[in-house]
C-alpha cells in the first residue's frame, strides 16, 4: 500500500489467531498495535496533534510538551516535527536508552527529572512539565491521561477489529491512561452490547484501588495518579500480575507465539491463556498486544537483570486468585468489577 507520509501509516494492524485455546475450543486473538510505526500511542498522537492544531488548541510552530515514559514520547516524536511542531518530552531515570536514543534522534528534547515526588515518578515529571510551559509560552500539553481525544484515538482501532473479526465476546487489554482499553471497548459496545471487557494491570498500581508502590519494575500499564481517561464503567473484571508474572509471561510471548512484545503484550497474553483454558467453547476473545520488546532487550530479556533484582524470588500463581476489591495482592489476581 503507497502512504504519502508517514503518518500516514498508523493503524491497519493486523490481527493474529494464538495457539491459546486450540483444546477448548476458544478462539484467541491478538491485535498487534505494536506494529505501527513506534507502537499504539502512535494513533492517540496523530489524534491529539491534528484535532489540537484543527480547534486552534496548538498555533503553527508551538512547541508539543508532554510527560511520558515511551511509546506515547514516540509517537509525538512521530507526528509533532513534520507539522512543524518541535516536541519536548518529560520523563525519568526508568526511560530505557534505546527510547531515549530515538527521541533524540528523531529531534526532541528529553528532559529527565532527578529524583521521585510524594506522587512518585509521575509526579516528579509533572512538576517539571509545569515548569517548562512557563519557560514556552504558547507550548501546547495533550495531557494523554485526561484528554478525550485519547480514547477517541481507538474508535479506529474498534473499527479495524470489526471489520476483521465481526463478532468478539471478550476483550482484553492493559491498562496505563485508560484511553486503550476503554475507548475501544466504547466504540465497540455501540455494536456488540454483550462484550465483556478484561483489564490488566500490574501488581503495585493504585489504578483499581491496590497500594501504590513506584518501586515496581514494569512500564507502559499501571499509575501512581489516576487518570481521567479511565472509565471503569466500561470494565468487568482486572487481572495483576506481579513483575515476576509479567515477566515470564513476556518471555513466554516470544517463545510459544513467535511475538517479541514488551511487559504489556505479555500481560495481557498471560490472561488470553487463562481466559482460553476456561472461556466456554466458540468464545471468540481478543487482547491488544501495545507495545514492541526491542526496548526491552535489558530487563526483561536480561538474565542478569532478573538475578540483581531478584525476580524468580517473587511468587507466581498458576491461576488468578479471585480476590475481593479491597484485597491487597502479591501475586497474580482478578477481581470482578459491578458496573451500572
Amino acid at each position: 500500500m503507497l502512504h504519502s507520509t508517514v503518518i500516514d501509516t498508523i493503524g491497519h494492524t493486523p490481527v493474529v489467531g494464538l495457539r491459546a485455546g486450540d483444546y477448548t475450543g476458544v478462539e484467541v486473538f491478538a491485535k498487534l498495535e505494536m506494529q505501527n510505526p513506534f507502537g499504539m500511542k502512535d494513533r492517540v498522537a496523530r489524534q491529539m496533534i491534528l484535532h489540537a492544531r484543527k480547534t486552534g488548541e496548538l498555533t503553527d510552530g508551538a512547541p508539543v510538551v508532554e510527560s511520558s515514559s515511551g511509546t506515547m514520547a514516540l509517537g509525538l516524536a512521530l507526528v509533532g516535527p513534520p507539522l512543524g511542531h518541535e516536541v519536548h518530552i518529560v520523563t525519568d531515570p526508568r526511560i530505557d536508552p534505546l527510547t531515549l536514543a530515538k527521541l533524540r534522534t528523531l529531534g526532541a528534547a528529553v528532559h529527565i527529572v532527578d529524583r521521585m515526588g510524594e506522587g512518585g515518578w509521575q509526579r516528579a515529571r509533572l512538576n517539571r512539565l509545569d515548569q517548562l510551559m512557563r519557560d514556552l509560552p504558547g507550548a501546547y500539553w495533550p495531557r494523554q491521561y485526561s484528554n478525550p481525544q485519547n480514547p477517541a484515538a481507538y474508535e479506529g482501532l474498534a473499527q479495524e477489529l470489526l471489520d476483521d473479526c465481526g463478532r468478539i465476546d471478550v476483550l482484553v487489554g492493559a491498562v496505563g491512561s485508560g484511553g486503550s482499553l476503554c475507548g475501544t471497548a466504547r466504540a465497540l459496545r455501540e455494536r456488540l452490547p454483550g462484550l465483556r471487557v478484561v483489564a490488566v494491570d500490574c501488581v503495585g498500581s493504585m489504578l483499581f484501588g491496590q497500594p501504590d508502590e513506584p518501586t515496581r519494575l514494569q512500564s507502559g500499564l499501571g499509575n501512581s495518579l489516576f487518570p481521567a481517561n479511565l472509565d471503569l464503567s466500561v470494565i468487568d473484571e482486572v487481572h495483576w500480575l506481579n513483575d515476576h508474572e509479567a515477566f515470564e509471561a513476556t518471555r513466554r510471548l516470544a517463545r510459544e507465539q513467535m511475538i517479541f512484545g514488551g511487559n504489556s503484550s505479555g500481560s495481557v497474553y498471560q490472561v488470553l491463556c487463562h481466559l482460553g483454558g476456561c472461556e466456554p467453547s466458540g468464545t471468540r476473545v481478543v487482547g491488544i498486544f501495545p507495545d514492541r520488546g526491542d526496548r526491552y532487550h535489558a530487563n526483561i530479556y536480561s538474565d542478569g537483570f532478573w538475578d540483581q533484582h531478584r525476580l524468580a524470588a517473587l511468587p507466581r500463581g498458576e491461576q488468578p486468585q479471585l480476590v475481593s476489591p479491597d484485597t491487597p495482592v502479591r501475586s497474580w489476581s482478578r477481581c470482578l468489577i459491578s458496573r451500572p
